[in-house]
């Protein structure tokens, strides 16, 4: 028997190894020369920061509409003729299929043969 790629029985990280990593990379960091620099709590990048951020909905003008009326109407015309066509298409008669009926345990019990 073929033993399966190693690729899908790969496990994901932990979260200690994820810290361990994120440690090594921090090490390196200021090894190159790196400098963390430490931040009061509450402070901003934002310079006068008076109050939240504000987000630019709706400020601008309302474009106009382009009426598609004759489109729709084109679009729900051409839907009607291929529904029309289909219904006539799907007036076949179908052969009766076998279906097993299994019991709570997933032991087959009976078929059945179906119409449907």
């Amino acid at each position: 028997m073929k033993l399966m790629n190693k690729k899908f029985f790969q496990k994901p990280p932990t979260k200690s190894d994820l810290r361990n990593h994120l440690d090594q990379d921090v090490d390196t960091f200021l090894a190159s020369g790196g400098e963390i620099s430490t931040i009061a709590q509450g402070e901003t990048a934002l310079e006068n920061r008076q109050g939240p951020l504000q987000a630019p909905l709706f400020t601008e003008p309302r474009a106009k509409r382009t009426p598609l009326d004759d489109v729709v109407a084109a679009l729900d015309e051409r839907q009607k003729t291929h529904s029309s066509r289909a219904q006539r298409a799907s007036v076949k008669k179908y052969r009766p299929r076998k279906k097993v009926i299994y019991d709570d345990f997933g032991e087959p019990v009976r078929t059945v043969w179906r119409e449907d």
